[in-house]
C-alpha cells in the first residue's frame, strides 16, 4: 500500500489516497478518482498536459517505474529531463522527479505529487 499526497495550489488543502500494491492505474486515473484536478489532454503521454512533480516522503530506495520512451521524449521536449537524469533513470534506476501523471505508476511508496494546475506545469 502506498499513500498518495496530492498537492497543488489550485486545492484548497492537501489531499492523501491510498494507492493499493499490485494496482496498475496511473496517478493521473487515481487523481481522477479521488476528484483530484490534475489537467489532462490525451492520457496516453503524448501531450505532456499532466506534468507532475514526484517527491519521496521515506527515506528509502525509490522504486518508481522505469521511463517509457513516450514518456521520456515528451520530458525532455518540455525541458524538465536533463540527459544526466535519463542515464540515473536507465542505468541506476533513479527514477526522475518529473514525470507525466497518464504514465506513472505507484509502487509501494509513499510519494508527494505537485503540480501547477497549467496544463504542461508552465
Amino acid at each position: 500500500m502506498a499513500n498518495i499526497t496530492f498537492t497543488s495550489p489550485i486545492m484548497h488543502r492537501d489531499k492523501t489516497v491510498y494507492a493499493v500494491a499490485g494496482d496498475t492505474k496511473t496517478i493521473l486515473a487515481l487523481a481522477d478518482e479521488h476528484k483530484i484536478p490534475i489537467p489532462f489532454e490525451c492520457r496516453d503521454g503524448n501531450c505532456g498536459s499532466c506534468l507532475i512533480e514526484v517527491s519521496y516522503v521515506e527515506d528509502k530506495p525509490k522504486m518508481g517505474m522505469a521511463l517509457t520512451e513516450k514518456e521520456k521524449a515528451r520530458l525532455k521536449e518540455l525541458q524538465v529531463l536533463s540527459a544526466e537524469e535519463i542515464e540515473d533513470a536507465e542505468v541506476r534506476d533513479m527514477p526522475p522527479r518529473f514525470r507525466l501523471a497518464c504514465q506513472y505508476i505507484a509502487r509501494h511508496e509513499d510519494v508527494r505529487v505537485s503540480f501547477t494546475g497549467t496544463p504542461g506545469g508552465s
